[in-house]
């Protein structure tokens, strides 16, 4: 076991730090989806690279119960469908996984007017997921939960 004031990294950094193509790639995520640290894209491609690697084991013949609980981690995060395999799994993108963080899901109501606006909103204590207070942006909502997200109507100036 490890020492638990010491908090493992939650992603991996790239091979080449300085890939132009992928500056230029993160940079654009980073305006779409309202991230303030290039670390909050490597750890979700930490999560799609690990969902895919347990994907191509269970594929190889890993096991029926694995293959089930994968498919059901996918189907509850709103990754998949019901109806998939395994296989839809491989074809999950990064931006899959941007779009279900409760950052991005908080923008697309209708008086949140930006990304940075709805990241504000949820940092500063104003947003509940089913009557829960939710302070982390990068919260992955299950599907289930996605319309229980409130945002305090107070603090939102409709024009």
């Amino acid at each position: 076991m490890g020492d638990p004031r010491k908090q493992k990294k939650k992603y991996e950094r790239p091979f080449i730090p300085w890939d132009e193509k992928r500056i230029e790639g993160d940079a654009g995520l980073m305006r779409r989806y309202g991230l303030k640290r290039k670390e909050e894209i490597l750890k979700a491609e930490s999560f799609l690279r690990k969902l895919r690697r347990r994907a191509r084991n269970v594929a190889a013949g890993a096991g029926e119960k694995e293959e089930e609980e994968l498919l059901k981690k996918c189907i509850e995060k709103g990754l998949i469908g019901e109806d998939d395999e395994v296989g839809q799994i491989l074809r999950i993108e990064l931006s899959d996984i941007l779009e279900r963080r409760l950052q991005t899901l908080v923008s697309k109501l209708e008086d949140v007017k930006t990304v940075e606006q709805a990241r504000q909103l949820v940092v500063h204590g104003h947003v509940k997921v089913d009557d829960k207070t939710m302070r982390s942006p990068s919260f992955l909502v299950p599907q289930e939960l996605e319309d229980k997200i409130s945002v305090n109507e107070s603090l939102l100036v409709s024009e």
